[in-house]
Order: C-alpha cells, then sequence, then structure tokens
C-alpha cells in the first residue's frame, strides 16, 4: 500500500464520519487558538510594559526614599517605616555630579483646579524645567515650567490638553490665570495631547514647579528624584555617587533605593515571559484533552470498523500497514486541527488589535511552534492505543463482526 493511497484512504474515512471528524477537529483547533490568542496577549503586554517605561526616557536613574532592604527586596516607604525625606537641596545636589545630564526632582498628589465657575480635581506633577527633556513632553502651546532655581516658588502651571478643554473651551489658556487648591496660578504652556508620565495620561495633567507643588500638597518631601546619565555606560558609577552624595546630606545614613530603568524593563519582561508560559501551559492543556478525545473516538470508530478491517486484514494488509492508517487518520484530524486553530488564534489576535491598537499582541514564534507541535505529537500519540488495537483483531473475527 502506498503512501498516496493511504492518505486519500485516511481522508475517505474522515468525510464518512463527518460529525466524529467536525467534533474532534473543533477540540484541537480550540486548543491551537487559546494557545496563540493568549501568548499573543501576554508578549503584546510586555512589549507594551516595556515601550511605556523605554519611553520614560534614555539611561534613567530613579532615585526613592527609604532603603531597599535585602531581605525583602522592598523600599522602607512600602512597609511602614519612615525613611528621611528626599529634598529639593538634595536634587541640586546631584545635579552638580559630572556624569548627570538632567535632574528632576518629582512630587505627586491631587489638586482641585478652578476657571471662572468651572472646576474639576486633577492630577498634579511638581517638577523643574528638566522633566520636559527627561520624559520627552511635547508641548502644543506655550513654554514649559521656567529654568532657574527649584527652590523658587514660580505660581504658573502647564496643562493637560482635556484640562485646557474642559476648563477654557475655545477660548484661550495661556496667559489666563486659574486657582490651583487656594493658589492662583498662571497658565503658561498647554501639553500636547499624547503621551504618559508617571502612569498617568498627559491630557489629565497639571504640571507645576517641584517647590510650588510643595506648598499645594502640604509637604516637604520629594516623591522621587528622576537622573539621566550622560552615558550608559557610567550608571553603576554615577548610582555608587549617588548614595556617597545623599549619604553625606544624610548624617551618614545610606536611606534610599536606587533603581535604573533598565533593572526595570529586565525585571517585567521576566515577570512576563513567566506569566506567558504559564498561560501558554494552561492553554495546552486543551491540546491533550483534544487529543484524549481523539483516542476515545478513534476506539469507538474502530470497534464500528471491525469488519473494514477484517476485511483488509484478509486480503494480506499487515498489522503495521493497518497501524499506519490509523495513525495517518490521527494526525491529519491533528494537522488540520490545527491550522484551524492557527487560522482561528491569528483572527482573534487581529481582534484584540482591533479593540486594544495600543496592545501590539503578536503570538512569538516559539508559541505558534510549540501549538502546532503539539497537537500534532498528541494527536499521533493518543492515537497509538486505538491502531494498535485494530492492528491486532483477527481478521476472521473481525469479518463476522464479533
Amino acid at each position: 500500500m502506498r503512501g498516496g493511497d493511504i492518505l486519500k484512504f485516511s481522508l475517505f474515512s474522515l468525510s464518512a464520519a463527518r460529525v466524529r471528524s467536525t467534533l474532534m477537529l473543533l477540540a484541537m483547533s480550540i486548543g491551537v487558538a487559546a494557545v496563540i490568542v493568549l501568548t499573543g496577549v501576554g508578549d503584546g503586554a510586555r512589549l507594551f510594559i516595556t515601550g511605556e517605561f523605554a519611553a520614560l526616557g534614555t539611561n534613567l536613574v530613579i532615585v526613592l526614599p527609604g532603603r531597599a532592604e535585602t531581605a525583602s527586596g522592598i523600599p522602607s516607604t512600602f512597609v511602614g517605616e519612615t525613611p528621611r525625606d528626599l529634598t529639593i537641596g538634595d536634587a541640586v545636589a546631584l545635579q552638580r555630579l559630572t556624569a548627570v545630564r538632567y535632574v528632576a526632582p518629582v512630587n505627586v498628589g491631587e489638586v482641585s483646579i478652578a476657571y471662572q465657575g468651572r472646576d474639576r480635581r486633577v492630577p498634579l506633577i511638581g517638577s523643574t524645567s528638566s522633566l520636559m527633556a527627561i520624559r520627552h513632553l511635547q508641548l502644543a502651546r506655550g513654554s514649559f515650567l521656567p529654568v532657574g532655581d527649584p527652590e523658587s516658588m514660580h505660581s504658573v502651571c502647564v496643562l493637560g490638553a482635556k484640562v485646557s478643554r474642559e476648563l477654557f473651551g475655545t477660548a484661550p489658556a495661556l496667559g489666563a490665570i486659574v486657582r490651583i487648591g487656594e493658589y492662583r496660578c498662571r497658565v503658561t504652556g498647554i501639553l500636547s495631547s499624547k503621551g504618559r508620565s508617571m502612569g498617568m495620561d498627559t491630557q489629565e495633567l497639571v504640571v507645576v514647579p517641584v517647590a510650588f507643588a510643595q506648598m499645594l500638597l502640604n509637604t516637604e518631601g520629594l516623591f522621587r528624584i528622576i537622573i539621566e546619565a550622560r552615558d550608559s555606560s557610567t550608571m553603576e558609577h554615577l548610582k555608587r555617587q549617588i548614595l556617597h552624595v545623599i549619604s553625606k546630606r544624610h548624617h551618614g545614613e545610606k536611606d534610599i533605593t536606587i533603581i535604573t530603568q533598565d533593572s526595570v524593563v529586565a525585571t517585567f519582561n521576566r515577570i512576563f515571559h513567566v506569566l506567558t508560559m504559564t498561560v501558554a501551559g494552561i492553554a495546552a492543556i486543551s491540546l491533550v484533552v483534544a487529543g484524549i478525545l481523539i483516542m476515545n473516538v478513534m476506539l469507538v470508530s474502530v470497534s464500528q470498523r471491525t469488519a473494514e478491517i477484517g476485511l483488509f486484514k484478509a486480503l494480506g494488509a499487515r498489522n503495521s500497514q493497518i497501524m499506519l492508517l490509523f495513525l495517518t487518520e490521527a494526525a491529519l484530524l491533528s494537522l488540520i486541527g490545527a491550522g484551524l486553530g492557527l487560522a482561528i488564534g491569528m483572527g482573534g489576535i487581529w481582534g484584540v488589535g482591533r479593540f486594544y491598537p495600543d496592545l501590539q499582541a503578536a503570538p512569538p514564534w516559539w508559541a505558534v511552534a510549540a501549538a502546532l507541535g503539539t497537537a500534532l505529537i498528541t494527536g499521533i500519540i493518543f492515537g497509538l492505543l486505538p491502531a494498535r488495537r485494530a492492528a491486532r483483531l483477527d481478521p476472521i473475527q473481525a469479518l463476522a463482526r464479533h
């Protein structure tokens, strides 16, 4: 029996039992599609998060108040301890380091902003003119925060595009006086309608000088200090310099946590890789279930086709040929089901991209290869038992339908 004959006969057998074949194809295709969609979404989420961090700027070092304890790796700020505050003076001292290009002291909070009877709550960022360069912010109109002494309490602000529209409508906002909390403030600029800063939509933001923000938020400490290094090769040296400068200013206490942008991106990459592998493994279980379904249905098929198998044996078919026939059927079911699942999965990925265009969902090549390979292997492995049972049938008893 030639290979072409085996293939034609297997296709004929599958088409003759359409309901049974359709159910097995459906089970296999759902398993493959689940792997494709889940890994594609997981990888898209990883790319989105790392892209968000890349948008923060390059060669970034972030200084947080509170020391990360070696036992937990968590800054003491997050576990209830009260570290020494970072101050604007600390930021000014760090600006003097030769390896530093920009330093931006940062405060964040939420305030109310009002203009001529219109008011709303907005997220507030207090910083300096360096924030624009570090975070690659763009202005639609006007100018950003003034250059100069960060401890100067300039009462000016830069509005997000949506905040400007809601307060001023079509009227010009530049130069207008708004009320932020209990203080009057002049609008000097409008941010571009695209982008994010500190995890917040720039359209919703109000940016003010850091000293003014401390007065608005009634705080003396900084949320963090963001530093851009002149060169990526100096990052480790810069971290040691930062720790030295701050410890001198804090009376010998090394009470800060220093993290780099690269380390954060690497951590998120590892986390999302593990998550993607986990969901892929969970989805792959459905392929094993589909393989078991193929085995059970083909065992029933063997019992229904005993006369056919007996006729083959009576005509001289060897046991190996009978096994090959049934294994070819199982392989075809797996292969066609995997192809359908791939098409359904890619369609699902396309649908996710339509609803969430920022999420660049695409299955990694290894997930596609693993899904197709697992589908084919499980189909063949679980097809072995029915194939062996068919091959061991006695031809006389099979022809007698025993």
